[in-house]
């Protein structure tokens, strides 16, 4: 065993250090991210995450590392929902290709700030006040049913009320500055539309997050496997997004997927004091609603619109 700030303080470096690379060296210039080049990086992250699932195993035990493996499985397809947001986000906002890497970097820095704040109340809550995982339970159900039931229909983030409010406070140039956030015209500083979408993008973080945190507490109340298995699903979101952008519509039975799995999680939530789901059979299950989604959009494609 190993003292847990030892682990914490060197799992934070590591992040800081990828992130670094990532922005600083990798990826310095703005550039189209290729299909190669995300499945390249999609494979480096998920490679990461199962190196690091093998010290939790070697470190804290069988049990652990089963209960990281899990909540990585879930946040990662939880995350799937995120790739559709941003597909409509950077339609609507016409975003060039060639910056959408650096608005979803710092959007995943935002994003780890938020999480961050939202598991560590989210865990005291949950140990303070246990009622309250019937609460999250419930919630978790709403949201599948309502995902289920929901039509898809035409995002519209410039009726964001924080990008509403922004553009009142805050005056925004009508088109794109390089992969600048803000710009000085006429002696006088403005944002640009880069940083308004960098807003959506943080503001449906935090929408999915809400959804997202109380799904992996139905799993684990482990700080540090809580923390440590979302910022990998966080990590590997951009490279994946990149991957996925281009045959994302294809898998029509997805998000009935996703609602599923919100239902099962919250189910598992409301019964916890009389039923305790092995961690080995939760992981089955999720695996399971994922694996019948995809191939069954496999099988039966959606019909193509003339």
């Amino acid at each position: 065993m190993i003292d847990s700030t030892y682990l914490w303080i060197g799992f934070n470096v590591f992040v800081l250090i990828m992130l670094a690379l990532d922005l600083g060296v990798f990826h310095r210039k703005s550039h189209e991210v290729n299909i190669k080049e995300a499945l390249i990086w999609s494979f480096v992250w998920i490679a990461l995450a199962m190196a690091f699932n093998y010290g939790i195993y070697h470190l804290m035990g069988k049990v652990k590392a089963l209960e990281f493996f899990t909540g990585y499985v879930l946040e990662k397809s939880l995350s799937v929902d995120n790739i559709f947001v941003f597909i409509l986000v950077f339609s609507f906002f016409k975003v060039p290709s060639l910056y959408q890497h650096k608005i979803l970097f710092w959007g995943v820095f935002g994003a780890l700030v938020m999480r961050i704040i939202l598991i560590f109340s989210g865990v005291a809550l949950l140990t303070k006040f246990h009622w309250l995982i019937y609460v999250f339970g419930a919630f978790l159900i709403f949201t599948g049913i309502k995902m289920l039931v929901q039509k898809d229909g035409h995002a519209e983030p410039d009726k964001n009320i924080l990008v509403r409010l922004f553009k009142k406070i805050y005056p925004v140039t009508n088109e794109y500055h390089s992969d600048k956030f803000f710009v000085k015209l006429d002696g006088r500083k403005f944002a640009t539309p880069m940083f308004v979408v960098l807003l959506v993008i943080e503001f449906t973080d935090l929408v999915f997050a809400v959804d997202s945190i109380p799904a992996i507490l139905a799993i684990t109340n482990d700080t540090f496997i809580v923390y440590t298995s979302n910022v990998f699903a966080i990590l590997g979101l951009r490279s994946l997004y990149f991957a996925l952008s281009g045959v994302m519509k294809y898998f029509r039975f997805l998000k009935i997927g996703l609602s599923v799995i919100l239902v099962f999680v919250g189910v598992k939530m409301m019964i916890v004091d009389f039923y305790k789901f092995p961690i080995a059979l939760s992981l089955s299950v999720i695996i399971g609603i994922l694996a019948v989604s995809v191939i069954a959009s496999l099988i039966k494609p959606k019909p193509e619109t003339t």
